[in-house]
């Protein structure tokens, strides 16, 4: 009896070491998730910013030299001046599509996901 009281104090302070790292890795994971929402806000915020100021400007002078240019044609011409550049917006507006499209797969807090996976793979190989 008195040989298992000597392994008692043992078993507790392993099951400290392991709640130490435990809460360690968990302090860990929450910053790095900190840091990346963060990030994540800002870049979000930095994107927004320039499709705005984008499409404000973009538009302003798509208008300006749109009327400039149909206005060069002779009237019986003008509607299909007014179709071509109807086509060519079209296209503009697809083209920026798939580009914010291709922004948008960007995934978000993909580090904080990676560590996590690889902390759920080291504790499946401890069983």
């Amino acid at each position: 009896m008195a040989d298992n009281n000597n392994h008692f104090p043992g078993v507790v302070a392993q099951l400290r070491k392991i709640g130490r790292t435990g809460l360690g890795a968990l302090q860990n994971r929450g910053e790095l998730l900190a840091v990346e929402w963060q990030e994540e806000n800002a870049r979000l915020t930095e994107i927004l910013v320039w499709a705005f100021g984008l499409a404000f400007l973009a538009m302003t002078g798509l208008i300006l030299l749109t009327a400039t240019i149909i206005l060069l044609f002779p009237v019986e011409l003008r509607i299909y001046a007014f179709a071509g550049f109807t086509v060519l917006y079209l296209a503009g507006a697809l083209t920026a599509w798939f580009n914010v499209k291709g922004l948008l797969k960007h995934e978000p807090f993909a580090e904080s996901l990676t560590q996590i996976k690889k902390d759920s793979v080291w504790l499946e190989s401890l069983e």
